[in-house]
């Protein structure tokens, strides 16, 4: 009982108060909305709706790259842990070389490799850019998914292998019955955390011609031509970013102190 209660204690306190974050932005919005609305502020506004709709294009490419990068890593993941060496070799290749190379490099290479349209039959399918960016973020994802895999399986103790054999259990059933149930809870902070950090590198996206956030702002300093305005709008990209970051990295921790325990 006296580990329940001091187990107990750690799992509130990164969400003791969570209408207090609620609270300071709304403060803030209406702070901005009862100021003197300035010409930098007019224009800010009017390029708020324009800088919405490019951060969604961030958030939409960097779920698919997660999403993408997750079924592959965990692929990956499992060929790495495989008895059979014509499997687990090309899986640490994989890996080793996808967590070691720049983003930007991956990022150039997926957006000029692959065709700028596909041939279906006599039609031929437009290959946007953010599709490729997305496969380029996918790429890194997959071999840190894999790691994150690896890691999780090389953290359950060895005495649970060895009294899973002494049962008479496969392999196969160590891992499906004894050890993977405990693995996803072990992963998932690192997943997390490796989401927040795959969506602050969609701001690459920009520099391969997909119209985001990034491309938004410089498309809208460039119109209003006024280095103050071009402060202001990258500031607020910067707040856009932390905004939807910052709450992952809060629940990575909460999660974090709750499977220490496991």
């Amino acid at each position: 009982m006296a580990i329940e209660s001091s187990a107990g204690s750690p799992l509130a306190s990164p969400l003791r108060h969570p209408g207090k974050w609620l609270l300071v932005v709304g403060a803030l919005c209406l702070l901005l909305y009862l100021m003197p609305r300035g010409p930098l502020l007019e224009a800010l506004l009017q390029w708020s709706p324009a800088l919405i709709a490019g951060f969604c294009q961030n958030i939409l490419i960097s779920l698919l790259a997660i999403g993408l990068g997750s079924v592959v890593g965990l692929l990956v993941g499992a060929m790495v842990l495989s008895p059979l060496r014509v499997l687990r070799w090309p899986a640490r290749v994989w890996v080793q070389a996808f967590r070691n190379a720049p983003w930007l490099v991956l990022i150039y290479f997926t957006t000029y490799v692959f065709p700028f349209e596909l041939r279906i039959g006599n039609a031929y399918v437009p290959f946007p850019d953010w599709v490729k960016v997305t496969l380029g973020l996918a790429l890194p994802a997959s071999a840190n998914v894999a790691e994150i895999l690896r890691g999780a399986i090389a953290s359950i103790p060895g005495t649970q292998w060895e009294a899973a054999r002494s049962l008479a259990f496969t392999r196969g059933q160590i891992l499906r019955s004894i050890i993977l149930p405990q693995c996803s809870k072990r992963m998932l902070p690192p997943w997390m955390n490796l989401y927040a950090v795959i969506t602050m590198g969609t701001a690459l996206a920009s520099l391969v011609g997909v119209h985001d956030v990034i491309d938004t702002a410089q498309i809208a300093s460039n119109t209003v031509n006024n280095t103050r305005f071009t402060v202001v709008i990258y500031l607020s990209l910067l707040v856009l970013f932390f905004a939807y970051c910052y709450p992952i990295s809060r629940l990575t921790r909460s999660l974090e102190r709750r499977y220490a325990f496991y």
